[in-house]
């Protein structure tokens, strides 16, 4: 565990309880996915590294693209799937065939037999929360990532 990755989930945990606001990101007012991520940018980097367009619920799957697969690549640092480490950002794919597109902050790497530890997340109906990362969602991970190794 890193020194950085405990800031990163500290900073993460913060955003718990914000409600679920498609677009936005603003901790404790309404954030999705993609805007906890980028408040925890702001929060630990400054500004953000690119400006973010507009996105639709059902964005990129008419194309079938990978926005924010891509997205990340440009900005984080790719990691292998099987080493976890606390401060991951870590990309999921809902559903098979969809594209990738729902993000969570690794909090925990391991929680007992029944789970690979804990991340936080914005989560439509619920809004930012930390949940067991259960083996349904460990099965819909596709990537994971770490943010820039700068000073913080």
């Amino acid at each position: 565990m890193t020194l950085q990755g405990v800031k990163v989930a500290e900073v993460a945990r913060g955003w718990i309880g914000t409600p679920y606001v498609h677009q936005a990101s603003c901790r404790g007012a309404g954030c999705d996915c993609l805007g906890l991520v980028r408040g925890i940018w702001r929060e630990l980097w400054g500004d953000e590294p690119d400006q973010v367009p507009g996105y639709s619920m059902d964005w990129s799957e008419a194309q079938g693209e990978e926005q924010l697969w891509h997205a990340a690549m440009r900005h984080l640092t790719p990691k292998p799937l099987d080493q976890a480490a606390t401060g991951d950002v870590i990309l999921f794919r809902m559903r098979s065939g969809a594209v990738a597109k729902h993000l969570g902050v690794q909090c925990e790497t391991d929680n007992g037999p029944q789970t690979g530890g804990t991340f936080i997340h914005a989560y439509s109906g619920h809004g930012v929360v930390e949940s067991p990362l259960s083996r349904p969602w460990q099965r819909r991970i596709v990537a994971r990532f770490q943010f820039p190794e700068e000073t913080i």
